[in-house]
């Protein structure tokens, strides 16, 4: 019998295509359930484990920022790491058009277009972080600074203290 061949996502073939090595980590689930359930149902410390979040400017930019999932994103120092006069977080309803990806498979890689990025700054002290895999039910392990080249990002201090 044919073995069945796992289903690359658009993250999975691009790191794949950049030669960036990242561990999936499959689980099931037919819908959304935020990132804290996840990191549970995997086992994952919360430390471990980032969001993607997305943003709007005034300047009716999008702006991508990933963050460690038990934090808040500050939009006044997220505002200012990308030079905006302020941001707000996008409506749910609106992040399949602006990225491609559903509420709860949104990742910094591959997404419509490259938008502004920025990975808080605590993720480069770790080994390696856990993301979105692109769709409901994956998550990438990876290094942060290959996840900074693949999407193209920086680091910088975005979240509530």
């Amino acid at each position: 019998m044919a073995k069945s061949k796992e289903i690359k996502t658009n993250a999975m073939r691009i790191l794949d295509r950049m030669k960036i090595p990242y561990e999936a980590h499959t689980y099931e689930c037919e819908e959304f359930v935020d990132a804290l359930q996840i990191a549970d149902m995997l086992h994952l410390p919360y430390e471990k484990v980032y969001k993607t979040l997305v943003t709007v400017g005034n300047s009716k930019n999008y702006f991508v920022f990933v963050i460690p999932i038990d934090k808040e994103l500050d939009l006044k120092k997220a505002a200012k790491v990308v030079g905006e006069k302020s941001l707000s977080m996008i409506h749910v309803k609106e992040i399949q058009q602006v990225t491609g990806y559903i509420r709860g498979g949104c990742t910094a890689v591959g997404m419509k277009k490259q938008y502004v990025t920025r990975i808080d700054e605590s993720a480069e002290k770790l080994e390696k972080i856990v993301v979105s895999g692109g769709r409901i039910g994956t998550q990438l392990e990876l290094k942060p600074e290959d996840l900074r080249k693949a999407a193209g990002a920086e680091y910088a201090d975005v979240v509530v203290n």
